[in-house]
């Protein structure tokens, strides 16, 4: 085991540090592999360009994920290692709100990395976890990652899927079976951002539990009103005034050097 970093309250970057420390803990646990911390670190980057807060376009991403959610037939959450380690708390709840079974899928899978991942979720509360051993026995056509194991009564049956921290490749896979794919990704020129219908630009830290809100908050409405936030959103333009926020949010820092 390493050594516990002692972050200071009051320290300028807290928030962050306690989040690689959780993330540090996850791969000693086997919940999150190297290549996780590597890929948490290109996403704090994006992090930093749209200055580590949730903006409007992201929350107006978030509302039509809720409704998208709420108005699903089959609707499954899928989780992986950095999931796990940040918000298993959340993913239960979210699981819990709308509701919504939560799976095991990994691209650096294992028996062993399946078990702690389950284990993470089961920990926070989870009742029921898919995709774990002889559950992932469904396949997912044209993928040949390790991720293309997924469980016949979750991510392969479901019509609506949230792949939080995913991979380009098995978000264009499913797209190809006909789901609809939510996402959250804070590099909005990433594969997954651009295939995805939703594609929420934030940090997951933040992201989940304003959608755990977002649910809560849609769950009483009428069908017809879930409709129209959802027929309301378009994921090119709300990619494209995310580019745009982080374009000007650049030029004034510059202008102000």
């Amino acid at each position: 085991m390493g050594v516990r970093l002692k972050i200071p309250k009051n320290h300028v970057r807290a928030a962050s540090l306690r989040i690689r420390e959780r993330l540090v803990e996850g791969e000693e646990n086997n919940v999150v592999t190297k290549s996780g911390l590597i890929a948490h670190g290109r996403g704090e980057a994006f992090d930093y360009l749209i200055g580590e807060e949730t903006i409007p376009a992201a929350l107006f991403a978030t509302r039509a994920a809720a409704a998208a959610l709420l108005l699903a037939s089959h609707p499954v959450i899928s989780v992986n290692g950095n999931a796990a380690a940040l918000v298993p708390g959340e993913m239960v709840r979210l699981s819990e709100a709308v509701p919504a079974p939560l799976e095991v899928n990994l691209f650096y899978r294992s028996r062993e990395r399946e078990l702690a991942v389950r284990d993470a979720l089961v920990a926070a509360g989870a009742k029921r976890v898919l995709g774990v051993g002889r559950a992932a026995s469904a396949r997912i056509p044209e993928l040949f990652s390790e991720r293309r194991k997924v469980d016949p009564r979750g991510i392969y049956a479901a019509d609506v899927v949230l792949v939080p921290l995913e991979d380009g490749d098995r978000t264009m896979a499913l797209k190809k079976m006909n789901k609809f794919v939510i996402t959250i990704d804070l590099n909005p020129l990433s594969r997954t951002a651009q295939t995805a219908d939703i594609t929420i630009v934030d940090n997951i830290i933040r992201a989940l539990p304003n959608l755990v809100a977002a649910v809560d908050e849609l769950r009483s409405q009428e069908r017809s009103v879930l409709k129209e936030i959802l027929e309301s959103f378009d994921n090119r333009k709300n990619l494209s005034n995310m580019l745009i926020h982080i374009r000007d949010r650049l030029t004034r820092l510059a202008e102000e050097q």
